[in-house]
């Protein structure tokens, strides 16, 4: 029963940091596309085109797959460290 609630209790604290850092990583691309606008903005494009062209780009590109690590690698290393305790 306590492995269940290991478990359990691991996948809802990781969902959160989920969550927080995918957040974040969106924030941070959405003022970068805004901040590239308003240094060269786009001929033929509104500032929200642009922005939502870009984050477009950012829902299908690499980071956003590897923000996924966050459910893979911490039990990966909590099973391991259980393996070579006992």
């Amino acid at each position: 029963m306590q492995f269940v609630r290991l478990v359990v209790g691991g996948f809802a604290i990781l969902a959160v940091i989920y969550v927080c850092v995918s957040l974040y990583s969106r924030s941070v691309r959405r003022e970068k596309l805004e901040g590239w606008w308003d240094e060269a903005p786009q001929e033929g494009m509104t500032r929200e085109e642009y922005i939502a062209e870009g984050m477009a780009k950012y829902e299908s590109g690499l980071r956003k797959k590897l923000i996924l690590l966050i459910f893979v690698i911490p039990p990966i290393v909590v099973g391991t460290i259980i393996y070579f305790i006992n």
